[in-house]
């Protein structure tokens, strides 16, 4: 019969301050005397207490069994071990068990139970950092792509830098660690990381790691000390991998819109900013304050934060074109056929020739694209004009609507000549910007002046001096000179041929 904690406390108390026999309580009460001796003995109701296991007929044969298969388990990834339901299967077809499955399942489950890993709570001193790497789903363009988004977390201070990447590359880490040690204001003594291609190139034994040579030339740079987990226990970096679940939920849920990554990145950097008005459970100060003390035992920011790029040695084709991630880029043709460095950074593609940066591109994230340049190719054109019309590098080629205006004009008036004085005029693009050629262009369509270097002319800039006197102030060396009157006539004999008269 269930007894109220009430009626127990009752029970107790009436005996302890009432001249009343136990006998008498057990008759007033209607219970047996062992009762009686279980409400006096515990302060209480103990609760139902076996005095040994359910037996196990049918199943205990076969819990070594079952010991064994989630031993073996253990060595597997986590998507190819046993469920309940596949042990029971096995049992019954293997080993002739003739039980249930329930049975199965909660053996399973008490056993998980029991051989569940136990871990002793870390300490963590100001100045280190844990580090890792999350997925998730960004909208572009009205497509779902996926971003990688690197994540960095201070388990002193528990503050945290988030990033968004395309892909995952040495690059990235790079230009990840620049932008946490910048935002942090500081280089942590200490980080730890997992086992990620990118950092480790093999794994000797339980803790020894050959770091790839990528991360060797990122902890040179920065000079800080490095703590690779073991193989499969996630736990010795627990902070951020909450810290990467808690990115996840905070950042990307709902799933973000996003034009250009860098924008998308700058607004992380403000949600990392407000994070750290957060107080923590069990913390007397928000995380602002607490990163103070990482500050103060962090490492100096070097003088210049690493070259994040990866530089690799490629040779131009005859097209001028270079290779990088399986995508081609296009280099002035001037250098075809040269031995060239190529730099890819995150953002960008960046083509050198000894000390010389020669080409400039978005990198592109495709594979087996070719990108190219229409200035590259100028100086070609002028001996092959042909290819304006037919070259793949002009195909696409959006020019502001006065360059097609001075090439019909050009043409009208000299032909094929003015095709070849055209190309001339769009060679002016590799050193003047197509706005600013498109504004001389334009004054040299309103004054009739459309040869290639009338219209440099107008590239030049011109001061206004009207309203201003030349003055020979501390010019008296100028009193001397003597300028002639030009004639007209000398200019005109020169042009055609004559000789000056």
């Amino acid at each position: 019969m269930h007894r109220s904690m009430e009626w127990w406390t009752q029970l107790r108390v009436r005996q302890a301050q009432e001249s009343v026999s136990k006998r008498a309580l057990c008759r007033d009460e209607g219970i047996s005397y062992k009762t009686l001796q279980k409400v006096l003995t515990h302060a209480e109701p103990p609760g139902y207490r076996r005095a040994a296991p359910y037996p196990e007929p049918k199943l205990g044969p076969y819990v070594a069994r079952i010991e064994e298969i989630l031993a073996s388990d253990k060595a597997l990834p986590k998507k190819q071990r046993h469920t309940a339901q596949r042990i029971f299967e096995r049992l019954r077809d293997e080993a002739g068990y003739t039980g249930g499955y329930t049975q199965v399942r909660e053996k399973v489950a008490q056993l998980k139970r029991l051989s569940g890993e136990v871990f002793i709570p870390l300490r963590h001193d100001p100045g280190t950092a844990q580090m890792d790497v999350g997925q998730a789903l960004v909208r572009q363009g009205g497509q779902l792509r996926k971003v990688f988004f690197f994540v960095m977390a201070l388990p002193h201070s528990d503050a945290l830098f988030v990033q968004a990447f395309w892909h995952p590359r040495t690059e990235m880490f790079w230009e990840f660690h620049n932008r946490a040690f910048e935002y942090f204001g500081g280089v942590p003594r200490r980080i730890s990381y997992d086992n990620d291609k990118v950092l480790v190139s093999r794994v000797i034994g339980k803790r020894a790691r050959r770091p790839t040579d990528g991360f060797l030339q990122l902890q040179s740079h920065y000079c800080f000390a490095e703590h690779f987990c073991g193989v499969n226990r996630p736990n010795e970096k627990g902070v951020v991998e909450g810290t990467v679940k808690f990115a996840r939920l905070k950042y990307f849920v709902p799933v973000p819109q996003v034009g250009d990554l860098e924008e998308f990145n700058g607004r992380l950097i403000e949600r990392c900013r407000e994070d750290l008005s957060r107080t923590l459970r069990g913390q007397k100060a928000p995380k602002a304050a607490l990163l103070s003390e990482d500050q103060a035992a962090f490492l100096p920011l070097p003088q210049v934060p690493l070259d994040a790029c990866r530089k690799i040695p490629a040779r131009a084709s005859s097209l001028s074109l270079v290779r990088f991630d399986t995508n081609d880029y296009s280099v002035p043709t001037a250098y075809a056929h040269h031995d060239l460095l190529v730099k890819g950074y995150v953002d960008r593609v960046e083509v050198c020739c000894a000390d010389q940066m020669i080409a400039w591109h978005e990198r592109c994230w495709g594979r087996e694209q070719v990108v190219l340049e229409p200035v590259h190719y100028l100086a070609l054109l002028e001996r092959k004009p042909g290819a304006l019309d037919y070259g793949r590098p002009f195909a696409d080629w959006e020019l502001p609507e006065c360059f097609a205006v001075l090439r019909a004009r050009l043409e009208q008036q000299w032909g094929g000549e003015g095709t070849r004085e055209f190309i001339r005029v769009l060679q002016l693009l590799a050193h003047h910007s197509p706005a600013d050629l498109a504004r001389a262009i334009e004054r040299g369509l309103r004054h009739g002046a459309l040869i290639r270097d009338a219209i440099a002319q107008f590239l030049i800039p011109q001061e206004d001096w009207r309203g201003r006197t030349f003055c020979l102030d501390g010019r008296e060396h100028l009193r001397q000179v003597q300028v002639a009157q030009t004639e007209v006539a000398a200019y005109a004999a020169l042009m055609a041929g004559g000789g000056a008269p």
